[in-house]
């Protein structure tokens, strides 16, 4: 058995019920439903390749995006499959590392026969992936945030259809923070594409409100300690924008604190500076009243969907945003609801364009190109989306949270209008 595909999926009934009765452990406990397979039983699985940062920065980010994509392929299996198809994840670690991940996708092109590859996060491994994926013509579903896509520097077979970008992110809070925080921003975020684009788009998007970035402060992605870097924020600043990702995301913030004391200014962070990190661990204290970007909240809310329940339940995330498992095991829940969709949104388009295999590739993305509405709903717990074909990336709801008595209280939500931006890119005009 091949550990890496957690989806077991061609399994006939008499097999099973003798593996069954044998006490064998299907991993991770990935066994479809036996009954619902009419046609399955003796058709080729749909292979997903699945390039997930099992190292390097992005590792706490790649556990959870396997966590989220197992349950999300079981939930799919359980229903089904996809046009009667069993569907088998094939996992590579791309070590959050660029050149690898291009390697990773002609993997799953050439080696492992998959109909597409899908799952990537980390913006420089996307721009390192993105050009193999469409010189081998495989269907590239990325999970990440970067302006990447939807900006036109990418190409036709790489989509993003399941999590908004940075772009829309940024232009949805500005309004927030500058009415009720402060106009004179130093912004802190990492030196690579995901913070430039945060620095970029959000210098603009503040400045449309009548505020000002009054310093801009890039830190290596690889940086382990922070306090050499603060005394570079100015004095008039009122808003510390902060978004850091990596293993030291959390010296990053008890750094901050300690600089600060307890004279700060108002600080407004993207909850990726605290992905997978205990809100309530010692040396946060100084979190207390700020606030917080999230792509879904944390923290079950008093007016918690029926989604959302059932999304934490098949992820086995508990109300605080932790494993089930183990309370001090802090998720990535911002971001890793990207996953569950996109996979949602891959099958309703294998089903609409009756896909077959990779034949039927471009027919794939011409049908996830013809949708548009993606309402609230357990393919689609984070919040109702809109896709935009021409560009292919999705805009949607922002969650504005604030720290309060050690938990992320949901304080404003964005419509999704506010996230809109003019398209700068067309790509059902290029050719396959």
């Amino acid at each position: 058995m091949n550990k890496k595909n957690t989806i077991i999926s061609s399994i006939t009934r008499r097999t099973a019920l003798k593996a069954l009765g044998a006490g064998t452990i299907v991993a991770s406990g990935a066994l479809p439903r036996l009954g619902g397979y009419a046609q399955a039983q003796s058709s080729e699985p749909i292979k997903i390749g699945f390039q997930v940062h099992r190292t390097g920065i992005g590792a706490a980010y790649g556990r959870w995006y396997d966590r989220t994509t197992n349950a999300a392929a079981q939930r799919i299996n359980d229903m089904g499959g996809i046009n009667g198809r069993p569907v088998e994840i094939i996992a590579e670690d791309d070590g959050t590392d660029p050149k690898r991940g291009a390697e990773v996708v002609e993997k799953f092109a050439t080696q492992h026969g998959c109909d597409i590859a899908f799952g990537t996060l980390f913006s420089h491994v996307v721009f390192g992936s993105a050009p193999r994926a469409g010189e081998l013509k495989i269907p590239y579903f990325v999970v990440s945030e970067g302006h990447h896509v939807a900006s036109g520097k990418l190409n036709r077979y790489t989509l993003q259809p399941g999590i908004t970008d940075v772009k829309s992110q940024v232009q949805a809070m500005a309004p927030f923070v500058s009415d009720n925080l402060g106009k004179k921003v130093t912004m802190i975020f990492p030196d690579f594409a995901f913070g430039h684009d945060h620095r970029d788009y959000f210098s603009e998007a503040i400045e449309r409100q009548g505020g000002e970035v009054v310093a801009k402060i890039a830190i290596p992605p690889t940086e382990t300690s922070f306090t050499k870097y603060f005394p570079n924020i100015p004095r008039d600043t009122e808003v510390v924008y902060h978004v850091m990702v990596g293993p030291a995301v959390l010296t990053f913030v008890k750094e901050l604190g300690e600089f600060f004391g307890p004279s700060r200014p108002e600080i407004f962070g993207f909850i990726d500076s605290l992905e997978a990190v205990d809100i309530n661990s010692p040396g946060l204290e100084f979190l207390e009243g700020t606030y917080f970007w999230e792509g879904m909240p944390r923290y079950a809310q008093p007016d918690q969907t029926s989604h959302d329940k059932a999304y934490r339940a098949a992820v086995g995330v508990d109300d605080n945003g932790a494993s089930t498992s183990d309370a001090k095991d802090v998720s990535t829940f911002a971001h890793m609801f990207g996953c569950w969709e996109t996979l949602n949104i891959v099958k309703k388009g294998m089903e609409a364009a009756d896909y077959k295999g990779p034949d039927d590739r471009a027919k794939l993305i011409e049908a996830v190109e013809a949708m548009s509405d993606m309402p609230l709903s357990d393919d689609h717990p984070q919040g109702a989306k809109l896709f935009n074909g021409k560009t292919h990336q999705a805009f949607g709801h922002q969650y504005i949270s604030k720290v309060k008595d050690g938990r992320l209280d949901l304080s404003h939500t964005t419509s999704i209008e506010d996230t809109f931006y003019d398209d700068e890119v067309d790509y059902t005009k290029q050719p396959f």
